[in-house]
């Protein structure tokens, strides 16, 4: 995807070594990468195509990026940096006790709803490079599920020596919820295509998450209902 005729000798510009306007330059070209992924394919997108959207040369996007998947690298590690906090946050710091637990079990829900549907297209990038092997994009996936894992697992911990009923492995509880919150997320769309309600759809991840937590029954549909 990268242009080589355009390319510079020069050596890329790391981000720290910048000063603000470089700063402020490279994240004009992140930004302008983005929308494009918004409207076209992956593929599609070229470096000219982010120059001249960004109003700059092939020459001066090669300062900052290699080519095209460097900058999408740069998005999704900027996506990691700031919603795997978010997201792990959503589930630590929620009450898991009590009719509280439907409510933060519904907050999750609707987090990772939210993040998907504001990152959805580096996120697809994310998803469709890892599918193809890619192991840079396979380590960012990891890591960005592996925070808000990480915080369930501590949930389940906590309940579980607090005198919660002991289920299955915690990790393997913690993957399995993670896992389907993210591609319930990420294909949401396509499921109320299909015909699934956008609110059942977001009621049903927080009851698979309600169950995993407490262990407990969830609210009945009018109990649920009421309470998100």
């Amino acid at each position: 995807m990268s242009d080589p005729a355009l390319q510079p000798t020069r050596t890329v510009v790391g981000p720290r070594a910048m000063g603000r306007r470089g700063q402020r330059t490279r994240q004009r070209l992140l930004d302008r990468t983005a929308d494009l992924l918004g409207s076209s394919t992956y593929r599609e997108v070229r470096v000219v195509d982010i120059a001249r959207a960004a109003q700059m040369s092939p020459a001066a996007f090669y300062q900052y990026f290699g080519d095209v998947e460097e900058a999408v690298l740069a998005l999704a590690e900027e996506m990691v940096e700031t919603c795997g906090p978010e997201l792990a946050s959503l589930v630590r710091d929620r009450p898991w006790g009590g009719p509280s637990a439907w409510s933060s079990a519904m907050g999750v829900a609707d987090g990772f709803l939210d993040v998907w549907d504001r990152h959805r297209a580096v996120l697809r990038v994310v998803d469709l490079a890892t599918d193809e092997g890619d192991q840079r994009f396979r380590a960012l996936r990891t890591r960005f599920l592996s925070q808000p894992s990480e915080a369930l697992v501590d949930i389940l911990t906590e309940r579980r020596a607090a005198g919660s009923p002991v289920g299955l492995d915690a990790r393997a509880e913690a993957g399995v919820a993670i896992s389907m919150l993210a591609h319930v997320a990420a294909h949401h769309e396509g499921l109320e295509q299909w015909g699934a309600p956008a609110t059942d759809l977001r009621q049903a991840m927080a009851r698979l998450l309600f169950v995993t937590v407490t262990g407990d029954l969830p609210p009945t549909s009018s109990q649920s209902s009421s309470a998100g």
